[in-house]
């Protein structure tokens, strides 16, 4: 009989481009789409996260990059997201407003969370 045994890492991600509560909505919705990823908590600025394995945290930190929020691994973590382009503008609040098509710098978005 062929056993075999995960091993699950707990990873702790550093995030840019938080400010506010619908910025962590935005993030846990980010993380929960990638599978293979169990989500600890979410806060202003950081995730810690389950995987299976590195490959694994380096979706998920892809992800959150092209949700508008540039993530780091610990350095013992494969990362591929170096060729995932991030969001210009950060996240919800932080940028957004600036990176909408052909709005100038600085407009409001509509319907923006906080600005």
């Amino acid at each position: 009989m062929n056993t075999t045994t995960q091993t699950i890492k707990t990873t702790t991600l550093a995030i840019d481009g938080m400010t506010c509560g619908h910025c962590v909505q935005a993030v846990t919705k980010a993380l929960s789409a990638v599978p293979g990823v169990k989500i600890q908590s979410v806060a202003v600025g950081s995730a810690v996260i389950e995987t299976a394995d590195g490959g694994t945290t380096g979706k998920a930190v892809a992800a959150l990059g092209e949700a508008g929020y540039p993530a780091k691994a610990p350095a013992d973590v494969p990362v591929t997201a170096a060729t995932t382009p991030v969001r210009s503008g950060g996240g919800c609040c932080g940028g957004a407003k600036n990176a909408m098509p052909g709005g100038a710098p600085g407009a409001k978005a509509s319907g923006g969370c906080c600005g």
